[in-house]
């Protein structure tokens, strides 16, 4: 049975989306996705966190859908004003597909969503790392026509292990 995917801008998060974009992001914790948590904070920490990312205004936050439950995000940080000289690039950061959510595109989609957001805000470039364990990741990335420019070969810790992580751009 075909699924209904949709990738939108959020700058409001009700009570449901609270709920499904915590559960969304634990489930992908869990299962090592990471970006950054080994393990799914306390579920108040995790809505504050989720909350501040609203209130940032350099970072605007992109939510999967499927079948109108959120599966998945990813966010598009701008350079804060003070930093002119990165004015023109913009880092795809917090990106992320629960297990349950998976196989229906819904990364590439998100990826691509925030893409035509940043060329329609100016951007010329993306930039965004990721860790080398995290190969599903890593192979969209590069489908998606980003090029890996560096490896940090202690770029994170996971249970108790040193993993390398790569750096990529994308020229807009």
């Amino acid at each position: 049975m075909p699924v209904h995917l949709k990738v939108e801008e959020v700058t409001n998060l009700t009570k449901r989306d609270l709920r499904e974009l915590c559960d969304a992001a634990s489930s992908a914790i869990i299962d090592g996705a990471g970006f950054g948590w080994l393990r799914p904070p306390p579920q108040q920490d995790f809505e504050r966190y989720w909350r501040g990312v609203i209130l940032v205004p350099e970072r605007t936050l992109f939510v999967g859908r499927i079948d109108g439950t959120i599966g998945g995000s990813v966010q598009l940080v701008s350079p804060p004003p003070q930093k002119e000289a990165w004015a023109f690039a913009c880092l795809i950061d917090t990106h992320f597909v629960a297990p349950w959510a998976r196989g229906h595109g819904m990364a590439r989609d998100l990826l691509e969503h925030v893409e035509r957001c940043a060329i329609s805000r100016g951007f010329k470039a993306i930039n965004l790392s990721v860790r080398e364990t995290q190969l599903a990741a890593v192979n969209l990335f590069e489908r998606l026509g980003f090029k890996r420019w560096g490896t940090h070969p202690k770029y994170a810790k996971v249970s108790g292990k040193t993993i390398a992580g790569h750096y990529y751009f994308k020229e807009l």
